[in-house]
């Protein structure tokens, strides 16, 4: 699967174009996490739990939206986003979307 942020694939044609195609996951922030984050606060620098965390959701939702892809017959995403947002407190839920396609 070819994913882009772009919306050419050099060296590819599109020819059929799929739509919408979509991922996300919803994590919620962890005790011990917070409390290494508030140390973190105190002394300065980057909070490497939450850097982590992030990490991980986005590629749970890429791998989501390449799941849902494939689902729908298409063989590349292009004009990958990413956006995030606030689903209740302490919890975010981070989706993965873009235009599915079909390329050759």
């Amino acid at each position: 699967m070819i994913i882009t942020t772009s919306e050419k694939i050099e060296g590819k044609t599109v020819v059929k174009t799929i739509g919408l195609v979509k991922g996300s996951t919803i994590r919620a922030r962890h005790l011990g996490r917070d409390i290494m984050a508030g140390l973190r606060g105190v002394v300065g620098g980057e909070i490497t739990e939450y850097t982590k965390m992030m990490a991980e959701s986005r590629e749970q939702a890429l791998q989501r939206m390449e799941e849902d892809a494939t689902e729908q017959g298409a063989n590349a995403v292009i004009a990958l986003r990413f956006t995030t947002s606030m689903v209740m407190q302490n919890a975010s839920e981070i989706l993965a979307y873009g235009t599915g396609v079909v390329v050759e």
